[in-house]
């Protein structure tokens, strides 16, 4: 995944989830998101409640099926 630019809006800032991203797990504005904050590392960890699971690549479904 690429960079993404910070943004004011209104008295706090934000980062905008790429679009194709939310396309492809299915995520709607207005759902509720989990949020886990690792300040001594400058990691945040976001898990979207709802969303869809994403699909097996074709190849492994594939492989699977010849062996049965």
């Amino acid at each position: 995944m690429g960079k993404q630019k910070i943004i004011k809006t209104g008295n706090s800032l934000a980062v905008t989830i790429p679009s194709d991203f939310v396309k492809t797990i299915g995520i709607k504005a207005g759902q509720v998101v989990q949020v886990k904050v690792e300040p001594e590392t400058g990691k945040v960890t976001y898990t979207f409640s709802g969303s869809r699971q994403l699909p097996l690549a074709s190849t492994l479904t594939k492989r699977r099926k010849a062996k049965r």
